[in-house]
Parts: C-alpha cells; sequence; structure tokens
C-alpha cells in the first residue's frame, strides 16, 4: 500500500461463524464479494467489530490469509493488531505479513492502560517491526487509551504511519490533528454517526461498520461528499443515520450483526462471552431496520 490507498470506504467486516462456533469462511466469501461489488475501496479485518479479542492467534493469522487469497490484489486488506503484550502484537505482525496482510490497523495495548510514554512506545516498536504501512486506532471511549493531536504530531516522524482512525466522537479532532499535522496523515472517520460530519472536516475516508449491510449507500455517501453535492450527501446520511446509530453503544456487534441478518447478507451469530441480543434489544433494532427500509432511497 502507498499513502495513496488510504482513502474511501474501508468495512470494518465482521467474522462469521457456524452454528459449530467455528469460522465460516463460506459466508464470508460471499460476504466479501457483495462489499467488493459496491466498490469499497479496502477491507479491514480483525477490527473490534470482527470480534479480535475471542479469535485465537491461528484463526487471526488463517483469517488474513483466506482474506487475502480471495481478495486477489483487487483492494488493499488492512488487518487488525489488537493484542495485549507487546511480543504477541510483533509475532502476529510476522505471520499477517507471511500471510499477505497488505497493511495494519494497530490499537493501544489491550487491557493494559498504558499512560502517554508507553503508548507511543507501543506504536514505535510494532511500526519499526512492520515492513507494511500502518493506520492508528484512536478510540478512547472503547480502550480507555487517548491519543492526542499532540500525539499525532509526535507520531509524525514514523514514516510507516500512513494513516489516523480516529473514533473519540469528538469532531474537533479532525481540524486539530490537521493543524498540527497538515496532510501527513490520511484522516478516516471511525464512528458511522458522524461520518458527514467528519467529511465536511476534510476526512479522506471512513472505517464504516452499517457498511457490512448496506455497502452502496456508504460508498455513495462518501462519493457524494467527496464531490462536494452536500445536499444530496445530506439526504442521503439524514435517512441513513438511525441505521449509523447502530454503530454505538455496548452491543453495536450485536445491532450490526443483526442488521446484517435481516438484510440477509449474514448472520447474527457472534462468539462468547458475547451474547446474542435479548428480545427487547432485538425488537428495536429490527424496528430501526424496517423503518429505514420502508424509505429506502433509490440511488
Amino acid at each position: 500500500m502507498n499513502k495513496n490507498d488510504w482513502k474511501g470506504v474501508f468495512p470494518a467486516l465482521t467474522t462469521k461463524f457456524t452454528e459449530a462456533d467455528d469460522l465460516d469462511f463460506d459466508a464470508m466469501a460471499r460476504h466479501l464479494e457483495f462489499q467488493l461489488e459496491a466498490g469499497v475501496h479496502g477491507v479491514i479485518l480483525l477490527g473490534s467489530l470482527g470480534e479480535n479479542p475471542a479469535l485465537d492467534m491461528s484463526e487471526k493469522v488463517e483469517m488474513v490469509r483466506f482474506f487475502a487469497d480471495q481478495v486477489g490484489g483487487r483492494v488493499p486488506v488492512v488487518a487488525c493488531v489488537a493484542e495485549s503484550g507487546t511480543r504477541r502484537a510483533l509475532s502476529f505482525v510476522t505471520q499477517a505479513e507471511q500471510a499477505g496482510a497488505d497493511g495494519f490497523m494497530v490499537l493501544p495495548p489491550m487491557r493494559y492502560a498504558s499512560d502517554r510514554e508507553e503508548t507511543l512506545a507501543w506504536f514505535r516498536t510494532i511500526c519499526a517491526h512492520a515492513s507494511r504501512p500502518v493506520m492508528v486506532y484512536n478510540n478512547p471511549i472503547a480502550y480507555g487509551t487517548d491519543l492526542l493531536p499532540e500525539d499525532f504530531a509526535e507520531l509524525a516522524e514514523i514514516e510507516s504511519i500512513h494513516a489516523i482512525k480516529e473514533s473519540s466522537s469528538d469532531t474537533r479532532r479532525m481540524a486539530d490533528i490537521r493543524r498540527l499535522t497538515g496532510e501527513r496523515f490520511a484522516l478516516f472517520c471511525g464512528v458511522d454517526d458522524i461520518a458527514f460530519e467528519c467529511f465536511a472536516l476534510g476526512a479522506d475516508g471512513w472505517v464504516a461498520g452499517l457498511v457490512v449491510a448496506f455497502p452502496q449507500e456508504t460508498v455513495r455517501l462518501f462519493e457524494l461528499c467527496a464531490l462536494k453535492r452536500w445536499d444530496e450527501a445530506r439526504s442521503l446520511y439524514e435517512w441513513f443515520l438511525p441505521l449509523l446509530h447502530l454503530d454505538v453503544g455496548y452491543k453495536y456487534v450485536q445491532q450490526i450483526t443483526l442488521v446484517e441478518e435481516l438484510h440477509g447478507v449474514g448472520s447474527a451469530r457472534v462468539r462468547a462471552p458475547r451474547l446474542s441480543l435479548n428480545e427487547r434489544e432485538a425488537r428495536e433494532v429490527e424496528r430501526v431496520y424496517r423503518t429505514a427500509m420502508e424509505s429506502r432511497p433509490k440511488l
């Protein structure tokens, strides 16, 4: 990947499971083609939506190899690094590169609330080890570690960091990172229900969640914003917004996988310790989905 590849819609793909709780590669192959046919610009696997912590190392490497083979160079394949220890993270990076990953999306250390010095050291160490480019994933709400715009200014010296997935939900961060680093990084929106706002502030791309069920609408929204056709983009966004709200909250994985199932493009199965939504929660997701489908715009 080069810096020009970090642009557009990169789905955060869900991990599909069989009834026996094994990886369902047939379902994932079908879903991948559904995304590629809609024109997505890259794919991200093993992210938060992909239930990374619930997978063992061999499954993660197998996933990278599978997607690299299936994609066949049509778009970049970005693997998420979400480990609790540095040695484990470096081992995964080595194996994922051998399996065909084009780049990495790197989270801060899992299960350890690192301070600023430790966090920056973590990213420096992984980037020094990796021979593929890196997107830094900042999500203080979910993971408790916050990379401030000033931290990204310091990380700008690391040449292999090409992009930032900013998921603090504070759109002011986009402007502050640009103010401090200029065009050094490709900036990606990481929270679905602030995508329009992020594009208005100059975001280059979108690591999207509801794209797994609605790739055409997601790609079209990005295209309209890139063309600065703001009225059309806002109209599509306002229709999409109730669905995009499902990308937040403690059970966003279950909510999004249920939307995939309702839409006929996936399964609501998740892996323990996650459990399926209870009846009340599922009814609310179904209501949001049905309402959206009743007024789904023609693209």
